[in-house]
């Protein structure tokens, strides 16, 4: 079956993005950003996979759809990228947000149903790509977490889970550090 996993990037204090959701400020060291376009080519937007050295049709290596807020949504519809990611199915849960702004992503109110669709229907893993919001209001169904830690402090933003105080355990079963200070840690859900 499926996974629910939440792949993202977060600040050494536990930010995705700055105040106004600013990710400009991850620091990218050349060792990581090769990983990221081997390892997870998907979760580039299309538009910066010739930045990357993604070849065109470079097949998905582990997701089938993503799942974002609208907030993790609207700087690349602003920057008129209104389908960033083509080449998974795009769902943005919204209750602003009520017309698809392009024919292939589809918006919704209830990432819950979805996800269960999903789980139920589709042949590769989720990735729940943010935000903060969404990500506490899923936290019961993330089965994987694998979390992008740079090293640099935000001090304020949005953070990784922006819910209500809900201790939740994972095991910890792989972390990978590069040149710079980034680590790539995996956890799964505990029990």
């Amino acid at each position: 079956m499926p996974e629910l996993v939440y792949f993202a990037g977060v600040s050494l204090d536990g930010y995705i993005a700055g105040p106004a959701g600013e990710t400009d400020f991850f620091p990218l060291g050349p060792d990581f950003v090769e990983w990221l376009g081997t390892e997870y080519p998907e979760t580039l937007p299309a538009h910066a996979h010739p930045h990357f050295g993604i070849a065109p049709g470079t097949p998905n290596r582990h997701f089938g759809s993503v799942i974002m807020g609208r907030a993790t949504y609207e700087p690349g519809l602003a920057a008129g990228f209104p389908s960033p990611y083509p080449h998974l199915a795009q769902y943005v849960v919204s209750t602003t947000l009520t017309t698809p702004p392009a024919p292939d992503v589809r918006v919704l109110t209830d990432p819950e149903a979805l996800v269960r669709e999903l789980k139920a229907e589709a042949e590769r893993d989720i990735w729940l790509a943010g935000g903060g919001r969404l990500a506490a209001s899923l936290t019961d169904e993330i089965d994987t977490l694998v979390i992008k830690r740079y090293p640099v402090l935000a001090g304020a933003g949005i953070p990784l889970f922006a819910g209500e105080f809900r201790p939740t355990l994972w095991t910890p079963v792989r972390r990978r550090a590069f040149e710079n200070g980034t680590q790539v840690s995996t956890f799964r859900r505990a029990g």
